[in-house]
Formats: structure tokens, sequence, C-alpha cells
């Protein structure tokens, strides 16, 4: 099987890289400077640098041994984590840096444009999740470019039109990637998914490193949450902090008490807990600006984790079998779910905050503009990047070969090494003898 795909890559992934590599080298050498001051928005490099180091784990290997369930899938779901996400990141501070280049001629590079290009990349990696083991990684890194350009324009969009503030607008990363990924999924569509590919299943190996990835996400999530939080407000980073951690341990419980009931043998079901548990901390940080108490977080866990594991056990089959959405890590139940139940829950709070009805009616007005523009630029980017996608020069890979290691990586069957190796000892005793 691999050598029939060697050619795929060897003549289009690594002209690809090459280009894209040398390009944003270009691109950096004349247009990017790393910002000097020592201070930057009251955050210093000693008290910013753990939070970005936190991010980075977090998009780095939560997300990488996230995607490792597959059982011969494991080298891939990491490995294209890695390339998808470094990539994704370094065009993601160019975009974002435009306004920069515009008034000052360069791009600044700091801790905190490094942190907003991770969390852009984390909205790729959200939506290639729903594509997983289904595309290869050409496309891959074309889905990731386009994800990228669109959440940017649609941050652009909020914060410029609607004066939505950065921390909010980079939160919606769930909703936009969970819904440009099942878009994709809807456009790339493949006959005969509603059967299971004949290697799309797991095993207790590598589910063991996909709840490992699940583990970091969790222990990362505060600060992933919080990290683009104004600390000059006196409590609101530990208050976000705070929030999430509630968040999500009430969601792990609950998701694992829903897990159980849902289950017709009375079971947990370890794949829908992985995705299930990390439902608070989804919700909580679309709608950490207007969270205030921890009962609100610990109720806002709550809900996301039922919502989120009922989702995973019978709205994925639903939209496989009646709208032809194979979504293969559930992004819908585990991102885009609880992510317009964090906006419902900003938007309930904010209401509840105003002083007077017409504060309030402008307010819904507002933030319900806000997600729809958010849907309409997911739906139409995931359009625009199937119609791409589904030409045949980027050879997808076929239906058998899907789910597999062997298409694109150099994998060593573990029989073939043995009869190797009982050749050679085979051969060293007739030597001796």
């Amino acid at each position: 099987m691999a050598p029939q795909y060697a050619p795929n890559l060897r003549f289009r992934l690594a002209p690809l890289l090459l280009f894209l590599q040398i390009g944003f080298i270009i691109i950096y050498a004349f247009g990017t400077e790393i910002e000097s001051n020592v201070k930057i928005d009251g955050t210093t490099f000693s008290n910013f640098y753990p939070e970005f180091q936190d991010v980075n784990a977090m998009v780095i290997l939560g997300f990488g041994f996230f995607c490792t369930f597959l059982v011969r899938y494991g080298f891939s779901g990491s490995g294209f984590n890695l390339l998808v996400a470094v990539i994704a990141t370094q065009w993601a501070i160019i975009l974002n840096g435009i306004e920069s280049w515009y008034y000052r001629g360069k791009i600044r590079a700091d801790l905190r444009s490094l942190a907003v290009a991770e969390m852009c990349a984390a909205s790729a990696l959200i939506s290639i999740g729903a594509m997983l083991g289904k595309a290869n990684p050409v496309q891959l890194i074309l889905i990731s470019l386009l994800e990228v350009s669109g959440f940017v324009l649609n941050e652009w969009v909020l914060q410029t039109l609607l004066k939505v503030r950065p921390p909010n607008s980079i939160m919606l990363l769930h909703v936009f990637g969970a819904f440009f990924g099942l878009m994709l999924t809807w456009m790339l569509y493949r006959k005969g998914s509603e059967q299971r590919f004949e290697k799309e299943k797991f095993d207790r190996k590598t589910g063991l490193f996909s709840i490992l990835g699940t583990v970091f996400l969790w222990m990362f999530w505060p600060s992933f949450n919080s990290v683009l939080v104004d600390d000059r407000t006196p409590g609101r980073k530990l208050g976000a902090v705070c929030s999430t951690y509630l968040a999500l341990a009430v969601s792990a419980v609950t998701a694992a008490a829903v897990s159980v009931l849902s289950c017709p043998k009375g079971k947990l079901n370890p794949i829908q807990m992985q995705s299930c548990i990390l439902a608070g901390g989804v919700a909580v940080g679309v709608s950490v600006s207007a969270v205030h108490q921890p009962w609100e977080a610990m109720t806002i866990g709550f809900t996301a984790a039922v919502v989120s594991t009922i989702g995973f056990r019978y709205v994925k089959t639903h939209i496989l079998f009646a709208y032809q959405c194979h979504d293969t890590c559930a992004v819908l139940s585990t991102h885009g779910l609880p992510g317009l139940l964090g906006w419902l829950a900003q938007l309930l709070l904010q209401i509840r905050d105003c002083d007077d009805h017409a504060t309030a009616i402008r307010f819904a007005i507002f933030q319900i503009n806000t997600i729809l523009i958010t849907i309409a630029l997911s739906l139409s980017m995931g359009i625009i990047t199937g119609l791409l996608l589904k030409w045949r020069f980027w050879r997808p890979p076929q239906d058998k070969n899907c789910f597999d290691d062997q298409a694109f990586w150099e994998v060593y069957n573990q029989v073939f090494i043995s009869e190797k190796m009982l050749s050679i000892l085979a051969v060293y005793s007739d030597i001796k003898q």
C-alpha cells in the first residue's frame, strides 16, 4: 500500500512544505520584529511565559495525544497534529499582525502574539478532528491555512463592526472550528461511512494514549481560558482560572454519571468520557467574561457535560445518517454544542446584570449577531475549503486506506521484524554449528 502513496507525498507534500516555510522565512525576515519592550500591557515576561507554556503544551501534547485513539493511526494523529499546529501558528502570526504592519511597518512578535496564534491554530486542530483519518497531510495543511484565515477574518469582523473585545472574539474558536469541520466533512463525505471503516477502531493501548491527551488538556485548560484575560483588573484572571477549574471538575463528574446512564450495559465509555469531560472548559471559556460566581461556573460545567455526553451518544449518529456528516472526533459534541451553550450562558448572565430593558435588548441583539456572523463565516469557509479539496489533484486516500499510518509513514510490522529476527538467529546458529 505504502509505495502507491509515495509519489503523492514526494511530489505534493514536500514542495508544499518547502514553499510555505521559505515563504514564511522571507516574510518574517522583512516584515517582523520581536517586541523589545520589557513590559507590555502591564505584563512582564516572567509573568506571562508560564501561561504561554501551558497553552503550548495544550496545543502540542494535548491535542496530539487526544487524536491517537484510532488503532492504526497513532503516528498520523500525533505527527500531523504537530505539523499542522506549527504551520498554522506561523501563518496566524502573520495574519494577526497585518494591522501592526500597516501602521508600524512591522509585525510585532511577542509572547502574547504567539499565544493568540496558537489559539488560532487550536481552532484549525478542532476542524481537522472532524476529518481525522480521511485526509492526507497535504489536505490537512490546506485546511489549516484556510481555516485560520477564516477565523482571523471572523475576529476582524467582530472586533471592527461589533466592537467585540479580542478575548471574547478569540474564545469563539470552539464554535468556529466545530462548524467549519462539520461543513468540511459534509462536503467530503465518503459513501459507505454509515458502516464503520475497516480500520476505524481503537484498542486499550491507543485508548490509553488518547486519555493521556485528555489529561493534558484538562490540566492546562485554565491557562488556555485565562491567558488573554486583562490582568490589570484585580481578580479577573484568578476568577477565570477558578471558574474554569470548577467547570472542568463538575463536567468530569457529570460526564461519568451520564455516560453510565446512557450505556445499555451500564459501563463507562472511554472515548465518550475523554471527549465530554472537557465540555465544561469549552463552555466556560466562551462565557468567562460574564461568570463572576463559583456556582455559575459549576452550573455551566454541569449543563455542558450533559449536553456533550448526550450529543456524543445520539447526535453524532444522527448527523451521520441524516445529514451525511462523518465526524470522526465528535467535534460537534466536544466543542460545538458546549461552545453554543457557553454563548447562551454569557447572554443570559449579561442580560441579568443589565440595569434596564433597553440595554438588555441591545445587548441581546449584539450577542445574537456575534454568533450568527461566526457560524455563517465558518460554514461559508468550510464550503469553500471543501470545494477546493474535492479536486482529485490532492489524491485523498482510498477508503480501504483510511485511518491507516502505512499510507504516509514507514511503519514496520512487528510480525515482519520478528520473522527477520528469527531468520537471523537461525543463520547465526547454523554458522556456530
